[in-house]
């Protein structure tokens, strides 16, 4: 049984210096302190590459820290020790969290109100495959309020969020189109999506000749220009929601600017007298300030919505779609993996420290 207490516990971590190719991470060294006060260390079993760290290698992450930095949104590992005041009986359990940055590592020291337990029979990697991604594609699907009987259109849904996103479409009863490279259209048709090709040059007539009258929900990714057309291809009553702004990636414009820009249009349709609705979704969106009833609400709401997805994942509800492993320290392939043009995997990429 870990101890208590761990005065010297040393971590390899994975250091952003600065607006780097993927090849500019490097590995480092660093002693832990003991967790203190509201505090637990965690053996990191499984971290993960999404779209934010790419973002943030390239300084366009709203709200990233100065450089330099330990990247990595979310993690599964084991409770090595807690602080004194932090039930004892939460050393040696599995559990996950949302980080925002300082995954890539060996060992974290993060606060114990912030870690999710993971039930039995779910492994690391298959928790860490859930645990932003699933918990935006359930969030998201609530706040659309997707029904039995409708349609949704997925972009992107061969990513970590759009597998999952298209799982829970499918339990409620729902019917997903997709756009994907088609590679991955098998695989999709064989989760239920009716896939399209990503890079057709008329997908708007794509998606209408497969629901004619528009779809009840739109899931996009992409922000920029991409907004307006999903927005044109909803029903009557039909929800956007736009949850990133992928296609502004390598883009010149300032970051906050192209924000800002997905936000002007999201709140002007909403003031439009029609049905339909739009907003955007952000895992963070609510979480107040330290020590705040707000935070503790975030908290909360974090805790019972992640427990469910794990539940789902448990029972067999939900699928991992693991897309490839890396070993931590290989985390400039995997980044390169995920960001190349057309990717060749279905899925999440998880690192193993």
């Amino acid at each position: 049984m870990p101890e208590t207490n761990n005065p010297t516990t040393t971590a390899t971590e994975m250091v952003l210096p600065g607006k780097v190719a993927a090849t500019g991470l490097r590995a480092t060294r660093r002693t832990l302190p003991a967790p203190t006060a509201g505090q637990a260390l965690v053996r990191v079993e499984a971290a993960a590459v999404s779209f934010a760290e790419s973002a943030m290698r390239r300084g366009r992450y709203y709200g990233q820290p100065a450089f330099p930095f330990v990247p990595g949104y979310d993690l599964a590992g084991v409770v090595e020790a807690v602080g004194p005041d932090v039930d004892r009986a939460l050393v040696g359990k599995r559990v996950a969290s949302l980080t925002k940055t300082g995954a890539w590592a060996t060992a974290v020291v993060l606060d114990a109100a912030d870690l999710v337990e993971v039930p039995d029979g779910v492994s690391a990697e298959e928790a860490e495959t859930v645990t932003v991604n699933g918990l935006t594609a359930y969030q998201m699907l609530h706040r659309a309020k997707v029904q039995a009987g409708q349609t949704v259109l997925v972009l992107g849904v061969a990513g970590g969020v759009g597998t999952l996103l298209t799982q829970l479409a499918r339990h409620a009863g729902a019917r997903v189109i997709g756009t994907a490279n088609p590679r991955h259209h098998e695989a999709l048709r064989e989760l239920g999506v009716e896939p399209i090709d990503y890079r057709d040059p008329d997908i708007s007539a794509r998606v209408r000749e497969l629901a004619p009258d528009g779809v009840d929900a739109v899931f996009d990714h992409l922000g920029g220009a991409s907004v307006s057309v999903s927005y044109k291809l909803l029903n009557r009553t039909g929800t956007l929601i736009s949850y990133s702004i992928a296609s502004k990636l390598d883009d010149t414009t300032p970051v906050l600017l192209s924000f800002l820009n997905v936000l002007t249009k999201l709140a002007f349709w909403n003031h439009l007298p029609t049905g339909r609705h739009a907003s955007f979704y952000d895992v963070w969106s609510g979480a107040g300030k330290p020590g705040s009833a707000k935070r503790d609400e975030f908290r909360a709401r974090i805790r019972t919505d992640l427990t469910h997805v794990f539940t789902l994942l448990r029972d067999g509800v939900l699928t991992a779609k693991i897309a490839a492993r890396y070993p931590l320290t290989e985390v400039a392939a995997a980044m390169e993996l995920s960001e190349s043009s057309g990717r060749t995997t279905l899925g999440k990429i998880i690192l193993i420290p």
